[in-house]
């Protein structure tokens, strides 16, 4: 007499269920628990790559577009940068010659960038359209001769009051700056540039390419002849 089907033992007369620790391979079974298994590791890795990106824009990184040529030639008009939010909170230490975005003091709804020239407790004046921290005179190798041709402007002295900041733009011959609307306070500062990420022929770090600000040793103020031959020597031509 056949048996059918259903009474048939694979295990040499034995049915699994008489021995419990008979282990019992299914492929297809095995295969369908391992895609789903792999699935939703998937999903968790996804799930845990957004939340990463999500707290990275909120607390540490934004990207921002530049608007302008306040800041040429380092920044133009439309390139996406990168700043560091944690500046907000303090880390790192603002520092002279920072690139930083910060809502502006007369209207908070509209946001700047700018470059920090002057820091708290310090006195910034302008001669000659040469910047001068406490009587020193400020280097910034970063500056384009072209864009700074105006060297005789003149402005008093301006004292920087604790947790506020002196910051003008690169451009000077056409930047809205202290010069004009003074000073900028700390809490108003929300991001330092880190980043440029486009356009991709121009990704890069923001470092002083050109070399940090520094203060060279107070000395007499220059005349106007002497300052414009230190500007043909450096580049400025006040006749283009």
């Amino acid at each position: 007499m056949l048996k059918r089907k259903t009474d048939y033992l694979p295990f040499g007369g034995h049915h699994p269920e008489d021995d419990r620790h008979i282990a019992v391979f299914a492929p297809a079974d095995a295969a369908h628990s391992h895609l789903w298994g792999e699935a939703r590791l998937l999903l968790r890795d996804i799930l845990f790559a957004v939340l990463f990106a999500v707290l990275l824009m909120v607390f540490i990184v934004q990207p921002v577009k530049v608007e302008g040529s306040s800041m040429l030639p380092q920044l133009h008009d439309g390139e996406r940068i990168f700043v560091n939010k944690l500046i907000y909170y303090g880390v790192p230490k603002l520092e002279r010659g920072d690139i930083v975005v910060f809502w502006f003091p007369d209207k908070p709804s509209d946001s700047y960038i700018k470059r920090i020239i002057g820091l708290p407790g310090e006195t910034i004046e302008v001669r000659l359209g040469r910047i001068y921290v406490n009587g020193a005179e400020l280097v910034e190798p970063y500056l384009a001769p072209e864009n700074n041709r105006q060297r005789d402007r003149n402005e008093p002295p301006t004292l920087v009051k604790p947790h506020y900041y002196f910051v003008m733009g690169d451009n000077r011959d056409r930047s809205s700056d202290s010069r004009q609307w003074g000073l900028v306070p700390e809490k108003y500062i929300y991001g330092k540039a880190l980043f440029r990420f486009l356009p991709l022929s121009e990704a890069g770090t923001l470092a002083h390419a050109e070399g940090e600000p520094h203060l060279v040793q107070p000395g007499i103020m220059p005349s106007p002849r002497d300052a414009r031959e230190a500007d043909e020597e450096a580049g400025f031509d006040e006749t283009q």
